[in-house]
């Protein structure tokens, strides 16, 4: 094991600008993933103890991104989590703590359920799904909905990045489906969690990109 004295974000910085692997790069069709872009995440000024913003532009990234997809008839689809009331389907992930702000105790309906003000979902054409586990394909209708509309790379934002990014990436990529991070879009408590991540799955997972090059793909996307 290489031990080192550099900040997470250092060695992502070093990490991207001397990358050791080609790049997956974009296939033929595309779709958006934004994962959890919820109050009870987003929101630390009403939720303190679970929110955290990385990027103050993170919602705005993800609407362009969405939106830019959207324009080109590409797919985009939003999660979110929440549980029944008695966090009867919350498992085992439900056990370690039992606070007001722990995980199991964002209910359906609730504002922590709720998705960030800011965005813009147009539920008519979005698809929109409410998962219990970090992987937005774990029981979710996602991966039948991706091979339908015969995408085979996803672009995933929101957070956080060492849980539902990580977690949604690599299943995107066992899954068989290029992967695409955008670094502006997605968002952590602390760096560290974040860089490493980052880099994590910069070199195993994942694209992980300037927001600009996915605007480029889409751009340049013929149906």
């Amino acid at each position: 094991m290489v031990i080192s004295d550099k900040s997470a974000r250092q060695i992502f910085e070093e990490t991207r600008s001397n990358p050791s692997r080609a790049k997956f790069g974009f296939g033929s069709k595309l779709a958006v993933i934004n994962v959890d872009p919820q109050k009870g995440y987003t929101r630390p000024d009403l939720f303190p103890k679970t929110g955290y913003i990385t990027d103050p532009n993170q919602m705005n990234h993800i609407n362009d991104v969405s939106k830019a997809a959207r324009d080109k008839g590409l797919p985009v689809i939003w999660t979110h989590v929440a549980y029944m009331e008695n966090a009867a389907d919350a498992g085992v992930w439900g056990t370690r703590t039992d606070t007001p702000d722990s995980l199991q105790n964002i209910k359906y309906g609730s504002e922590r359920h709720e998705f960030d003000d800011r965005l813009e979902i147009d539920e008519k054409v979005d698809a929109v799904y409410t998962k219990r586990m970090p992987s937005a394909f774990f029981e979710t209708p996602l991966n039948s909905f991706l091979n339908w509309h015969k995408v085979d790379t996803v672009v995933v934002t929101g957070g956080s990045t060492s849980g539902c990014i990580r977690a949604t990436a690599v299943d995107a990529l066992s899954h068989g489906y290029r992967t695409i991070v955008p670094i502006e879009t997605t968002a952590d408590k602390h760096e560290s969690f974040h860089f490493a991540n980052l880099t994590d799955l910069l070199i195993k997972y994942a694209d992980v990109v300037d927001i600009a090059e996915v605007f480029k793909a889409i751009e340049e996307y013929q149906a």
